[in-house]
């Protein structure tokens, strides 16, 4: 695959779409309006704070993300959202009570003018919750033109010339793809006679995509991960990503199982909980939304470790992930990890981690990063899945053929050496021969 020979600039406004507008949303929304106006740091982003390096380490090069590729800026930013709730994001963020009343005060006329549209709601699919601020359809095919026409009403209003959206919705019941998932035309036909197969968050994917807006899923839910979406994302030369942000607890399993591998230390067990008194929390305490999320965790440590490859070191290691909603905590979410681990000669050893972590405050970087990262790979011309974004999610999307990548360091590598690659910079091995010869 050549690298693109012309990366569209930046050039107008660029509509941010957010299905569901509670506590990530808000605390992104509220973050890039302060960090626009100077008023608080884009700690956490990436494509606002990160470097990378060109050449050798003795060129001395190292521009920041921001400088070397063409990303939006963050004054071009417009904001959209659906919420089951009519709260406009200043309301919305008071309740979800993730920043504090002085941020919030600098910028509340602002975030009082984003009321959210209408959304597209089944509740058979998310229990624990219920809509006051809902879309009424005679079918699912009537509810994706629903929200085509509210992308489009948007757009226009706001004079944006293109869009990225980034689903921030609760996590929906487990559901596996099946025959109306399998293709652009059985998943059109299933919209037609509402299949319950078909979600809401399906529903919005599918909207954004028939638009031509890139689209990522921050939920564990099946979203955009489907051959139907992957078929008309590549007709539609439309990126998509996904899937289920990845933030607290998972984050950490990331960056210290590489490390226990790199040394080949043995893993006994790892049991994993969580404390956390959200929105999301109170979702994922029913058992079938719960289900979705223990899917998109547990694959984490065993696409890492590999214990096929690896028997004596982890094939007989048990791991366990509990989430236990604990309203008094709010969004401030706190995850236990006690990691048996196994070194010479078979010695037992032990780590525990007690992150006492903001899971809003984590996401929202997050989500900031996936709208330029995305718009950027849109005018760049890609399209379907954009693995280089595994950086961001607990489940990343990849080809048929191939596993995901879940090491943090090895998908940190793969993001900036694709940004190297856009630009038609020599891509970074860290062979480091040369300095030797």
């Amino acid at each position: 695959m050549q690298a693109p020979e012309r990366i569209t600039p930046p050039e107008g406004k660029l509509a941010v779409f957010l299905p569901g507008l509670g506590a990530v949303a808000t605390t992104f929304i509220t973050g890039c309006l302060l960090a626009r106006a100077g008023q608080a740091p884009p700690i956490g982003s990436l494509t606002q704070m990160g470097t990378l390096r060109l050449g050798k380490r003795t060129e001395d090069r190292v521009p920041k993300i921001a400088d070397f590729v063409p990303l939006a800026s963050l004054h071009d930013l417009e904001f959209a959202a659906w919420d089951l709730f009519p709260d406009n994001a200043y309301e919305a963020a008071v309740t979800a009570g993730v920043l504090n009343a002085q941020h919030l005060a600098l910028v509340k006329d602002e975030l009082s003018r984003i009321e959210p549209m209408p959304a597209a709601f089944y509740p058979e699919h998310v229990k624990r919750l219920h809509g006051t601020h809902v879309k009424k359809a005679a079918s699912k095919a009537e509810m994706v033109e629903a929200l085509r026409a509210d992308i489009r009403g948007f757009m226009q209003a706001r004079g944006c010339t293109r869009g990225v959206a980034v689903s921030c919705n609760s996590t929906e019941i487990y559901i596996e793809p099946g025959e109306v998932h399998a293709s652009v035309r059985a998943f059109e036909r299933g919209l037609l006679e509402s299949d319950p197969n078909i979600t809401g968050s399906q529903l919005y994917a599918w909207a954004c995509l028939k638009e031509g807006v890139a689209f990522a899923n921050g939920a564990p839910s099946l979203c955009v991960d489907f051959p139907a979406a992957l078929e008309l994302a590549r007709e539609m030369r439309t990126p998509i990503a996904g899937k289920d942000f990845k933030t607290g607890q998972t984050l950490m399993k990331t960056i210290i199982a590489p490390g226990l591998k790199s040394r080949m230390l043995g893993l006994r067990g790892w049991f994993s909980t969580n404390i956390l008194g959200n929105r999301d929390g109170e979702v994922l305490d029913d058992p079938d939304n719960f289900r979705t999320k223990e899917v998109s965790k547990l694959g984490v440590l065993e696409h890492i470790l590999q214990p096929d490859r690896y028997p004596e070191l982890y094939g007989n290691a048990y791991h366990k992930v509990r989430i236990n909603y604990y309203p008094p905590r709010g969004d401030a979410k706190e995850s236990w990890d006690n990691i048996d681990i196994v070194g010479w000669l078979g010695y037992d050893m032990q780590i525990k981690v007690d992150f006492l972590c903001r899971d809003s405050i984590l996401a929202a970087p997050v989500v900031l990063d996936l709208v330029l990262f995305l718009d950027l790979a849109r005018r760049a011309n890609f399209r379907g899945v954009q693995e280089w974004l595994s950086f961001y999610f607990k489940s990343p999307m990849t080809a048929a053929s191939v596993y995901p990548e879940h090491d943090l360091f090895i998908q940190l590598m793969k993001l900036k050496n694709t940004l190297r690659w856009m630009q038609g910079e020599e891509l970074i091995t860290h062979l480091g021969n040369e300095y030797y010869d």
